[in-house]
């Protein structure tokens, strides 16, 4: 049987890519199962207290934590573009002044837009005095697309996400590496129905499948292809008879 060599490497390549990016997806699903496991493990842990010393993001992430001190509304930023239930709205995020030093941001929780002027805060409360804030140690307060600096320059109240370490040189305060996302109420109207940390497994799995289908298909292809080639090579009528029927077709 003849081979032709370019409709092969073009087949072989093909196989090739969405392979890997099968196992890819297998990969990224598998690494979300682990971190799920992990977090379940820090939830049944002792929550840990945060105060004036460092904690690195590594050793705390996902951990329960609990903090000690008082609100700093007037640092307060909005994220923009954090829905719930289909609700347009923002995260209130807040630093926390720590009892004893140090500062942590706090992720307060969701607050709906205000429909009648975009920019406009609906009313919220904020504790005065110190106070206690349990919660779980996470790297962000979430992210969200923007495109180059977007709403996130420097000193807007309204903002399309926050980096600890900028908002920390835009201030001049010591943040702890981490964001309180806040579980324990404080009576203040915000919503804490916080978003699983990792979603999409199922979906992973799905493009996996997707993709190996697609290399499946392409190893199908080839194999009749090659198959219909080499009938054409060991019948010289058969092939005659597809060359007369193409030139009728041009004429």
């Amino acid at each position: 049987m003849k081979i032709r060599l370019w409709p092969t490497v073009l087949i072989l390549i093909v196989v090739a890519i969405t392979l890997r990016l099968g196992f890819w997806q297998r990969d990224r699903a598998h690494q979300k199962e682990a971190l799920n496991a992990q977090i379940v493990a820090f939830e049944n842990a002792p929550a840990r207290r945060v105060s004036v010393d460092p904690l690195p993001l590594k050793s705390i992430e996902f951990h329960r934590v609990e903090a000690r001190g008082e609100f700093m509304p007037e640092r307060v930023v909005y994220l923009d573009n954090r829905p719930y239930n289909d609700q347009p709205g923002f995260y209130v995020v807040m630093p926390l002044k720590l009892e004893g030093g140090g500062y942590v941001l706090v992720n307060r929780g969701w607050l709906p837009r205000n429909m009648a002027d975009r920019t406009g805060i609906e009313p919220y409360e904020t504790p005065k005095g110190i106070v206690d804030v349990k919660g779980i140690a996470r790297s962000n307060a979430s992210e969200a697309f923007e495109l180059g600096s977007g709403g996130s320059a420097a000193r807007q109240q309204i903002r399309q996400n926050l980096n600890v370490a900028s908002y920390a040189a835009e201030t001049g305060l010591a943040f702890q590496p981490f964001v309180i996302q806040q579980t324990s109420a404080t009576a203040d109207k915000l919503v804490r129905d916080w978003p699983a940390a990792t979603l999409g497994v199922d979906r992973n799995y799905g493009y996996m499948f997707q993709w190996w289908g697609m290399s499946a298909a392409a190893i199908a292809f080839g194999l009749y292809a090659a198959r219909r080639a080499a009938r054409k090579d060991s019948d010289p009528a058969a092939a005659d008879e597809a060359a007369d029927d193409e030139a009728a077709k041009e004429a």
